[in-house]
């Protein structure tokens, strides 16, 4: 061997080594940081679920104009191929909601993953407009898997103290497989919209084989998953069997909604009787109203963002790209801040504070978009951009763990389809309304896009408002859920309060 031949083969060989430590690295903080192996793994693969939905719907958004051009299609139809995805979902949602409340868990999302997998693969084969449509009403079925059989195992999982943390990484999987979806598979798309879809077939295979493997934990929201920060507290914690949020309500005498508290063991309830009851918990119809106003315009963002970004600022597909990717990282950080603040709260005696943050985030967002959307400037957008989505992040991980806390654990699938299915008819109307708000009353194009942007503002302030109103009726639907759970012989959740 050459001297040079040499030299380049001790470079690739350290190099290698680097990188080795460095993933390692990593991989060391990341468990540490998520509290084990088996926490990590875990809130991990969950992360993955939704990244995997979350990549799918932002490819579509990415892959618009590629789409539009193969296909000869409109920006319409780009809105209904959404649409019909999240459509199908909200339907598909509720029996998916009471196999979460009954049926062994890890193993229907692992294989349902591969039906994803396979329904993504026939995205990418279609010859037309009409064999697209299909392929996404059976994506959209099997995709609305994912939020009861996240919500269930999370709240038997991990400790009632922690969820809003917990929910923060996971969704933060959601974003950054929406980031995925904008960055990288749009570019892809650039080339072929075909292979992006592709490259998002290949690593729901493997995904799916991993969450077959997951142990299932026990029902009863007991956090089986302890983390090892909390491996000092006192027995008289442990022996509560409530959560901080209802000890907080039975501290204060806050008492239970005598119409709501029944005997009934909703284990065995029907579809409709569990549906019954979780709509007449009023916080628990607020918390939906404004999921469905937030993720309504976090839809149009996936869908149209992309084009937006470039016919407004007037840059090029890579650069909207970076744009999309810098705002990604403010979403994040929204949802992983507002889990941790809500919990935060709530430990230090505020018993709405998750739903305090959650206002927090639906006002400012408002107030932050609406100059990013009027300027003409990338620079000067971004950081209103990035904020904005902050905020408009800060409040899912917060209203998704309020949830757990206002129903009992029998419910938990259930309920969590019927929000799911609420706001994905939502998420299912706005890509198409966007479309076509934009194209028949703004007259298509920049301004089009824009001033649609601009209209649509408009769920996100009632979206605050509604939280508002249910930070006055969560404490009293908080003792309910205590009080239900106590009169059906359920099995309570520990709590676990870390000092």
């Amino acid at each position: 061997m050459s001297t040079d031949e040499s030299r380049t083969s001790r470079v690739l060989i350290d190099a290698y080594a680097i990188g080795s430590t460095a993933a390692h690295g990593v991989a060391h903080g990341l468990t540490r940081l998520l509290g084990g192996e088996e926490r990590a793994r875990v809130i991990v693969l969950l992360a993955c679920v939704l990244g995997l939905a979350g990549a799918d719907a932002a490819t579509v958004g990415a892959s618009a104009t590629e789409l539009r051009h193969g296909l000869h299609i409109t920006n319409t139809d780009i809105g209904l191929l959404v649409s019909v995805t999240a459509l199908v979902g909200a339907v598909a949602t509720l029996p998916f909601g009471v196999l979460a409340d009954r049926v062994r868990r890890t193993t229907t999302l692992g294989l349902v993953i591969f039906l994803w997998a396979g329904a993504m693969l026939w995205s990418a084969s279609v010859a037309n407009f009409r064999e697209l449509l299909y392929a996404r009403l059976a994506l959209g079925a099997v995709v609305a898997a994912a939020g009861p059989l996240a919500a269930s195992l999370i709240g038997d999982w991990f400790a009632a103290s922690e969820r809003g943390r917990i929910y923060g990484f996971v969704l933060a999987g959601e974003l950054l497989g929406a980031g995925f979806g904008f960055a990288v598979t749009g570019d892809i798309a650039a080339l072929s919209w075909r292979a992006a879809f592709v490259i998002l077939a290949l690593p729901a295979l493997a995904l799916g084989w991993f969450v077959l493997h997951l142990r299932e934990p026990a029902r009863g929201g007991r956090g089986v998953l302890a983390n090892p920060a909390h491996a000092d507290l006192p027995a008289a914690a442990e022996e509560t069997h409530e959560t901080d949020a209802q000890l907080l309500a039975r501290a204060r005498g806050i008492e239970p909604d005598a119409a709501l508290v029944t005997g009934r063991d909703f284990r065995r309830a029907t579809l409709l009787q569990a549906a019954g009851y979780i709509l007449r918990v009023r916080t628990n119809l607020l918390l939906i109203a404004a999921t469905a106003c937030g993720y309504y315009f976090l839809a149009g963002i996936q869908t149209f963002g992309a084009e937006f970004a470039k016919e407004q600022y007037g840059i090029d597909q890579p650069l909207a790209n970076l744009l999309l990717l810098a705002v990604g990282g403010g979403a994040v950080a929204g949802v992983v801040s507002g889990g941790a603040l809500g919990d935060w709260l709530l430990r230090h005696g505020r018993l709405s504070g998750r739903i305090s943050t959650a206002v927090i985030g639906a006002a400012g967002t408002v107030v932050l978009f609406t100059p990013a959307l009027l300027t003409r400037s990338a620079f000067t957008a971004l950081p209103y951009l990035v904020a904005a989505v902050l905020f408009l992040t800060l409040q899912n991980p917060t209203i998704a763990a309020s949830q757990l806390d206002i129903m009992p654990p029998s419910l938990w699938g259930r309920a969590e389809a019927v929000r799911t299915m609420l706001r994905s008819l939502a998420m299912a109307l706005a890509p198409l309304l966007f479309g076509a708000v934009s194209d028949n009353v703004f007259g298509g194009g920049r301004a089009g896009l824009q001033w649609t942007f601009v209209v649509m503002l408009v769920p996100l302030a009632a979206s605050a408002w509604l939280l508002l109103k249910a930070r006055r009726t969560y404490p009293q639907d908080v003792a309910t859920a205590a009080a239900v759970a106590a009169a059906s012989g359920y099995p309570r959740p520990i709590a676990t309060r870390s000092r």
